[in-house]
């Protein structure tokens, strides 16, 4: 049998996996024109002069160690923005091979050079994932050329270690996820839950461990069926992407779900799709030779690279989305090892009273942090709210004992952010829903730890609450302006 044969056409499957990366850089860009100057601009909680100051360009390779400023970030992402737009038109694939390789190159390299910078606040594994699927659908070629099968058995590829991935470190790490509990406790104390959040979570604990059940065949069987004949890789690719759906429905992952939704259209022939979507026969012309031999690079490349993700897979101490070189290519990924079995949330509270004696504290809503009890979990994904993700970390640093909360210290971000609030600085401000201080800054700043858990659907319809709190001491001491000075 040919490989033709055993893959089938993938003409029609190559435009979804670049319409569908494009599209998420779309979002990139967007969410980096929005967030990175207060997070990490000249005047951000973590400055990007300072990280280039310390960390030499092999380490973070990024056209910002030519010199950052945020007007030339704005460049940088409005570059980005803009090239993105062209792949999901279309524009970008109609030209001549060496024009769409030289477009989709260009979108990682910027992306790159944002991520490399981005500290903790780009420290997330989709973000590596997205430079991944990038940088090999930039090989997938020009709608006018005929497509190699070598980008996308990359993409395949990279799909099998998202998923396969993310089912072993599972079995090998939180014991619920051998006795199917794990979703006892995960819809309510994941990092942003969504309005149905609340629904999956009070839902039957028989229906919890058959999703646990479901979510293992998922992740550590169906992903060998990728590189099987046609009809298996579409089988496996219906599970893989039913899966994320669900989770779509369940949660705010960021675009952490839909780049997998993209990577799971590699899994489907042209014959396949075109079950569902209008199939084109269009003449399409032979890749050039010198791209053929770029082709064949790239796989032996990619072959050389998989080593250490393949040893990560196999050992019994598997790392959970590591990079192993700072090009972000053929990584590993994985999440969840451990399920939190308690919600705790920090509340970052201000008053204007000059006297901390009977003061009025007010909250500081986040977009998507649950807060208010009253509020409801809003949706936001696929769009990523970086500091709202980092706000649910905080808890994770913090040990409860019953006599006081034992902390491992703020980190650096958290202080100015603290620091930032009590400036009532505009950019900073912006990253949150509401500022209780619109007319003068507060005096005051403190953070205070709370326990939280889902209210019951008929709690959260009659009453309005979807969330129940409980105080339990403080995190961060009432401070004023100039006791933040770092």
């Amino acid at each position: 049998m040919t490989v033709q044969a055993w893959f089938g056409e993938v003409a029609l499957t190559r435009v979804l996996l670049q319409r569908g990366v494009g599209a998420i850089y779309v979002l990139a860009f967007w969410n980096a024109l929005n967030q990175f100057r207060p997070l990490l601009g000249e005047r951000g909680l973590l400055p990007v002069p300072a990280f280039l100051a310390r960390v030499p360009f092999r380490e973070a390779p990024s056209l910002f160690y030519l010199g950052y400023s945020d007007r030339r970030l704005a460049w940088v992402g409005g570059a980005g923005l803009g090239l993105s737009l062209l792949t999901v038109t279309g524009v970008a694939d109609s030209g001549p091979v060496w024009l769409s390789l030289a477009i989709w190159l260009s979108l990682y390299l910027l992306y790159l050079s944002i991520v490399n910078v981005g500290q903790t606040f780009y420290a997330f594994g989709w973000e590596s994932m997205l430079l991944e699927a990038g940088f090999f659908v930039a090989f997938l070629g020009p709608s006018t050329a005929s497509p190699s099968y070598v980008p996308v058995l990359a993409l395949r590829w990279m799909l099998f270690r998202v998923e396969l991935g993310a089912g072993l470190i599972k079995l090998r790490g939180d014991p619920c996820w051998r006795d199917l509990t794990c979703l006892y406790y995960h819809h309510e104390t994941q990092p942003l839950p969504n309005p149905l959040s609340l629904y999956f979570h009070h839902g039957p604990k028989a229906l919890h461990r058959a999703s646990v059940a479901f979510s293992h065949f998922v992740q550590l069987v169906a992903p060998f069926g990728l590189f099987g004949p046609q009809w298996l890789s579409a089988v496996a690719g219906c599970f893989l992407v039913l899966q994320q759906l669900v989770l779509i429905l369940s949660g705010n992952y960021a675009w952490l779900n839909w780049l997998t939704v993209v990577l799971g259209f590699s899994a489907f022939s042209d014959e396949m799709l075109s079950v569902l979507l209008p199939a084109f026969v269009t003449p399409l012309a032979p890749r050039p030779v010198a791209f053929e031999w770029l082709l064949y690079g790239l796989g032996i490349v990619t072959v050389l690279l998989s080593v250490r993700p393949v040893l990560n897979l196999l050992s019994k101490n598997q790392a959970m989305n590591q990079a192993y070189n700072p090009l972000h290519l053929v990584g590993t990924y994985g999440a969840f090892g451990s399920v939190t079995r308690a919600r705790h949330e920090v509340i970052v509270e201000g008053t204007a009273s000059p006297s901390l004696e009977g003061a009025e504290w007010r909250e500081y809503e986040f977009k998507a942090k649950p807060g208010n009890p009253r509020r409801r979990a809003p949706q936001w994904a696929p769009y990523h709210l970086r500091l709202d993700w980092l706000m649910w970390f905080l808890p994770l640093r913090v040990m409860i004992t019953p006599s006081r909360l034992l902390s491992r210290g703020h980190p650096l971000w958290f202080t100015r952010f603290v620091q930032k609030l009590l400036l009532n600085d505009a950019a900073t401000l912006a990253l949150l829903r509401e500022n209780p201080f619109p007319d003068a800054a507060p005096r005051y700043v403190r953070a205070s730890f709370y326990a939280y858990e889902l209210a019951s659907p008929s709690e959260s319809l009659k009453a309005g609450v979807h969330w129940r709190r409980r105080y339990l001491g403080e995190y961060l001491a009432p401070r004023a302006l100039e006791e933040t000075s770092l």
